[in-house]
Parts: structure tokens; sequence; C-alpha cells
């Protein structure tokens, strides 16, 4: 091949490339949602459930699934992370259905189409409330199921109320390490600047950040939270996730990991390097945070009744990046003791 075919093909290549990124950027929706996710359609029919916290009346969100299958007759509670809302459940949701279960799936106050107010967050609030609706439900025992921040206030919430968990399942959960050894406190106000005026790349490159392997039907989420942010009220969204920001930096669960006695599995992505804040850290302190092999390890010394599992080359949501081999874990060790439906 001679150089003026060479050069052709080069720059035929940087015109493709070119193209492609004005034809994303030209379909990308410009239409604002909702700070609510008014607009988002969610993959179940969603319900509310009404709270009164701090003298003010706030709406949580939820979806109840039935089971599509033969009936187990046992509930799980699936527990959203902090990047994210119920709806990125769906094929957890649909899977565990066909099987026989009940699932509830909330959307926590301060993210998806639950109410975002100036109050404090603490796991120990978001715990009270996932009971409240819970006792709401007339459910009195579940299986609950966290992810990142989700798995976080599911330890929480085992913690508080023992008797209303059968199983827990922690997906990366965040919380196993202490985040104020290693990164600088950010106040409030702070955090609220530095989240106030996100655009679609940073957003999208922070959801890219969670994945081993990166595929474009999971940009669906981020996409979401990007049309958020083009609302008007989008400040009174950014206020709320810095609050969320201090629960999570002033409040690790690692030191009460020995009180979780019931049957835990602890499943994890063997490429997961997340932990929040970790921006704000030394460049070497960056790379001892989120080390989930590590810090699975250790927690599996302290956990009394736990099996650890790492998923190979999967980040931090195998229930999206590794649905088959998250679904089939999760099916052994939930069902393990119950018996088949009849």
């Amino acid at each position: 091949m001679n150089i003026i075919k060479i050069v052709t093909l080069i720059l035929s290549s940087f015109i493709l490339l070119f193209n492609s990124t004005i034809v994303l950027a030209e379909t990308l929706p410009h239409q604002a949602l909702g700070i609510h996710l008014e607009g988002y359609r969610y993959p179940y029919p969603v319900n509310y459930f009404t709270l009164n916290i701090e003298g003010k009346k706030l709406k949580m969100a939820y979806m109840d699934v039935p089971p599509s299958g033969k009936s187990r007759n046992q509930t799980i509670v699936l527990l959203h992370g902090g990047l994210a809302f119920g709806a990125y459940w769906k094929d957890t949701i649909h899977f565990l259905s066909k099987q026989g279960f009940r699932v509830i799936v909330p959307d926590q106050i301060g993210f998806g189409k639950s109410s975002k107010e100036n109050i404090h967050y603490s796991p120990y609030l978001l715990a009270k409330n996932t009971k409240e609706l819970l006792d709401h439900l007339s459910v009195n025992n579940a299986i609950i199921v966290g992810h990142s921040l989700g798995g976080m206030l599911a330890m929480r919430f085992t913690l508080m109320y023992p008797n209303k968990v059968s199983k827990l399942v922690l997906e990366d959960p965040l919380g196993l390490e202490d985040y104020r050894l290693k990164i600088p406190y950010k106040s409030v106000d702070e955090i609220y600047k530095l989240s106030l005026h996100p655009t679609w790349e940073s957003i999208l490159n922070s959801h890219q950040a969670l994945y081993a392997r990166w595929n474009e039907k999971y940009a669906e989420y981020a996409l979401a939270i990007y049309r958020i942010s083009l609302n008007p009220q989008y400040p009174k969204v950014a206020f709320v996730q810095a609050l969320i920001y201090q629960m999570l930096y002033v409040e690790p669960i690692m030191y009460e990991l020995a009180n979780i006695k019931v049957p835990t599995l602890l499943l994890f992505g063997d490429q997961d390097r997340v932990a929040p804040g970790k921006g704000f850290a030394s460049a070497d302190m960056q790379k001892t945070l989120g080390n989930f092999p590590v810090l699975t390890k250790h927690a599996a010394t302290v956990i009394p009744n736990v099996k650890v599992i790492g998923l190979k080359n999967v980040g931090h949501v195998p229930h999206l990046e590794a649905t088959q081999q998250f679904n089939t874990q999760l099916l052994e060790f939930i069902a393990g003791s119950l018996k088949d439906p009849q």
C-alpha cells in the first residue's frame, strides 16, 4: 500500500470518528426530566408511601412485583446504589419474580422518583424508612439485597431489625472501609458547588468507571441523571446529593460487621475499585481505596456467617455487567434452604 492510500485511510478513519461524535451529540436528548424522574418510565408500576420526616410529608416511591412463577411465599427487597434508582434492578426483578419471589424495590428518599428534601440523611433514617414501608406492606420477614450504597444500607437495616431479615446479600457494598482515614473532608457547600453544573461527559465518565467492560446499554441510567440536571430545579437535587455524600463519608459500617448474624452472601466484582470521594484523595491513597478483593477478604474474617464470591473481570455492578453469573449465585444462596414451589 503506497503512502497516499495510507494517509487517505487514516483521514477516513478520523472523519468517521468525528462524524460519529457529531451524531451522538445531535441525538442526545435535551428534554429535561422532572427531578423526581417524571417522564422516565419504570419497568413495573410505581406506588408511593408517605413518610413524616422532620415535620415534612415525603413520598417514598417503590415497585411491588408479585411472583410470576409458582409462589415461594418469600419476599426479596432490592436496595439501589448511590448513582442509581430502582429501575436499574429490572432484569433482577424479572428473574426473581419468575422464580416465584415477591420483589419490593424502593427508591430511597433523595433518589429516583422519591422526594428530595433538605433533611438529615443517615443510614439509620433510610433503614427506618424501609422498615416502615415493609410494615405498611405487611412484610414481616424478607431477604435483603443491597448494592453499593444500598449494601451499606442493607447492613444497617440488618443490624437495626435483625428479626425482619432471613438472609442478607451484599453486592459490592460501600462502607467496608473508613473513608475518613484516607480522603480529606469536604463540606456540604464544597460538594454542592462541585455537583451544581454536571456535563454529559462528567456524568458518563462517572458511570463508565463503575464497569470493567462498558456497554452502551448502561448509558440509559447515566442519561436519566443527565436529563434531571437540565431541570431548572436541579440545584435542589445537587444539594441533596451533597448531604448524601456526607452520610457516606461520616458513617462507615466496617466496625460493626461482626454483629451481622444472619446468613450473608458477599458478592463483588474483582475489578471494582469504587470509593465515594476517591478523587479527593492523594494519588498514593487512591491506589488503596475501593480495593474490593482486599476489603471483602477482611470482611470474610469478621462477619460470622458469610459466603464470599468474587466475579472475574467484573466491576462495581455485577447484576448489570455479569447478569447471568449474578443471578445464578443469588438464587443458589437465597433458595438454598427454601423448598421449591409446588
